[in-house]
């Protein structure tokens, strides 16, 4: 933690520690399906409220040095995300009812871009990208693609894990960028491939999200 206060720090940004403040939902659910054991030290950065594409990339610039010391970064957020159309399709079609065709537009204009490892495109998507507008009402949850991409930009393309779409309009997919895609790490079962975690962990949110299974029986 302290390493990445001084790189944000010699990178112009002012963050402030707050050793009081413990995990909110949006690290706190995806490490309960990478690490379900809770057997690794996580931090949670907070990002700027006042962040463009640009600024997010370049945030995630300044995390980039952490891969050398064997940081994990992970950007949490669904890849569309109009809560309202959740609300108001659970009223309409409860949970299960008929995807919007526009949440796989977008998310498949995304998934080309990472794919074809073209940074600037991706930059640019919630300018260009079909249904833009729709699929992210304000931006705040497509920012940590931008960072954690940010971070790895010397290793785009991406590897891409399809997490289908849950609640009608909430595209599910992931993004692992750079040696966490080809690398495994040693665990007490061995080595383990992070990319076959986020797999897993991808699968079990979808899962729990579509009522499948609850929370406590999904594991990675």
């Amino acid at each position: 933690a302290r390493r990445t206060l001084d790189l944000l720090q010699e990178a112009g940004w002012s963050p402030r520690p707050d050793e009081r403040r413990g995990l909110d939902h949006g690290a706190w659910v995806p490490m309960l399906y990478l690490y379900p054991a809770a057997d690794v030290p996580v931090f949670q950065v907070s990002l700027p409220s006042r962040l463009d594409a640009d600024s997010a990339w370049t945030f995630g610039q300044a995390l980039a040095p952490l891969a050398d010391d064997g940081v994990l970064i992970v950007g949490s957020g669904s890849l569309t995300h109009n809560l309202n159309e959740v609300r108001g399709g659970h009223r309409l079609h409860g949970q299960h009812g008929q995807e919007e065709a526009y949440v796989a537009e977008f998310a498949a204009w995304v998934r080309e871009a990472v794919v074809a490892g073209d940074s600037m495109r991706l930059r640019q998507t919630l300018a260009l990208a079909p249904h833009a507008q729709r699929a992210h009402p304000t931006a705040e949850h497509f920012w940590p693609l931008l960072v954690a991409a940010g971070a790895a930009a010397t290793s785009l393309p991406a590897t891409v894990i399809d997490g289908g779409i849950t609640h009608r309009v909430l595209a599910m997919d992931s993004f692992v960028f750079g040696r966490a895609g080809r690398e495994g790490r040693e665990g007490r079962d061995g080595d383990i491939a992070v990319k076959e975690i986020l797999d897993a962990s991808g699968r079990a949110l979808a899962q729990a999200d579509r009522g499948e299974i609850r929370g406590s029986e999904a594991s990675a």
